[in-house]
């Protein structure tokens, strides 16, 4: 029997003290998400194939390819993360997921990037060391609309 080797996922989670409607907004409109994250040509559609765009870095070459996979407004979104021309022989291949819950004061944004393998390690602490920024700047686009 093959042993299948086991995923990780980063989970972040903040409570923002603004409507989920706010932050469903600043996540799903390209301009907004290109102030918090990356250049991109996303589009709230399920099955919409989206790239994110930035300055490549080693054994990056900057694009993320994407696929929205889950659209429930102002609930849930999850799209597939694809990083291209990682070192890896086949790339970076996660699943990013945001849920909002509508919480007393605000909102609980939690994001999950589901699928790491034991090969995606630099990826792993990269996204790891990442996320927490991302999400502030987040919270900041939402705080200006």
């Amino acid at each position: 029997m093959t042993e299948i080797p086991a995923q990780r996922a980063l989970v972040e989670e903040r409570v923002m003290a603004h409507p989920p409607e706010k932050i469903w907004r600043a996540l799903t409109t390209s301009d907004l998400i290109a102030r918090w994250l990356m250049a991109n040509d996303f589009a709230p559609v399920v099955g919409h194939r989206f790239n994110f765009r930035a300055t490549p870095m080693m054994g990056w070459n900057g694009v993320t390819d994407c696929e929205v996979l889950t659209l429930e407004p102002p609930q849930r979104l999850a799209y597939s993360w694809n990083a291209s021309g990682d070192q890896a022989a086949d790339g970076l291949k996660t699943v990013v997921t945001w849920t909002l819950t509508p919480v007393e004061g605000g909102t609980r944004v939690r994001m999950e990037q589901s699928g790491f393998r034991p090969q995606d390690e630099g990826g792993f602490r990269g996204m790891g060391s990442g996320w927490p920024g991302i999400l502030v700047r987040l919270e900041g686009i939402a705080a200006e609309l």
